[in-house]
């Protein structure tokens, strides 16, 4: 913890910024990191320091890190085929495009699965998740174009209990948060008893700042490397610019979304170019590197 003076931040910028949070009837917490440490935090309309309210698409996030973790332990690799981890469903897939549906693939969001909230709620509600590969349309060759999937984040999930032989949560707790000194609230589960992949983690705002300040430091916490370095770059790199399918998706008024990497946004506000893990109804870890800064 420290002061936003003795980290180099103007304070009457960063009061103004918590002044203008205190207006909104919709936001429940604002943490201020730089240069690693805690130099502004306040909560909100029923906010607190021990809210373990579930994360959306920010969950997305955390889950590019779970999969990075099986990487680095040799369970997993970005080139293997979706449908490896899947055996069950070899002899339903009608579509031959989806045999070729790599983990990359679902990390970049390029698999060729729609956004369900366009027109398959109804797969999205069903929470009958692994069943979605097969029953879900592609609408583009894998690879082609980017498409927001909550589904193919999911599948990650899938992927990385059954790769490693844990619960994801498990799995996640083990070799992640640990480090970062969280404990996982409630997470909810698909029918098949997965932890979903694409949202509904039950972490603090301090544990998203935490997560976030592991990335703007390649993945070190304490010195000690947690995530590797590799893998962070490649989860920050942009592999899709198609501009019209990623600004359906963007959130607040002041920027736009411009990339997109490993489950992470890469983001312009003005002069600015930043990482960000977003959720529904404004959820954010902002990653300003040149900053030094985690908001």
């Amino acid at each position: 913890v420290s002061t936003p003076e003795d980290q180099g931040l103007d304070p009457e910028v960063v009061k103004d910024l918590y002044c203008e949070a205190s207006l909104l009837d919709d936001i429940y917490s604002v943490l201020v990191i730089k240069n690693g440490y805690l130099v502004a935090e306040e909560y909100y309309n029923d906010g607190s320091i021990d809210d373990r309210s579930n994360r959306q698409s920010v969950t997305k996030s955390f889950t590019s890190a779970f999969v990075g973790l099986a990487v680095e332990q040799g369970l997993v690799s970005v080139d293997q085929k979706m449908v490896e981890f899947f055996p069950e469903l070899e002899d339903d897939i009608d579509d031959n495009r989806k045999r070729d549906v790599t983990v990359e693939h679902l990390l970049q969001m390029r698999g060729g699965y729609p956004w369900e909230e366009e027109d398959y709620l109804d797969a999205l509600f069903s929470q009958e998740y692994v069943r979605q590969i097969v029953d879900l349309p592609l609408t583009a060759d894998p690879g082609a174009r980017f498409e927001y999937s909550n589904l193919s984040s999911h599948w990650l999930s899938v992927i990385v209990e059954r790769a490693s032989g844990q619960q994801t949560r498990d799995f996640a707790q083990q070799h992640l948060f640990d480090a970062l000194g969280i404990q996982v609230g409630d997470w909810t589960e698909d029918k098949d008893g997965y932890d979903y992949g694409f949202g509904e983690l039950g972490v603090r705002a301090r544990d998203m700042a935490r997560f976030g300040q592991m990335v703007l430091d390649d993945g070190v916490v304490d010195g000690q490397p947690i995530l590797p370095a590799a893998w962070v770059q490649a989860s920050l790199a942009s592999y899709s610019d198609d501009h019209d399918p990623l600004n359906r998706h963007r959130i607040g008024k002041n920027y736009e979304n411009v990339g997109y990497g490993y489950q992470w946004w890469k983001v312009e506000a003005g002069d600015h170019r930043y990482d960000a893990a977003l959720g529904h109804g404004g959820q954010q870890i902002v990653l300003l590197h040149d900053q030094d800064m985690v908001i």
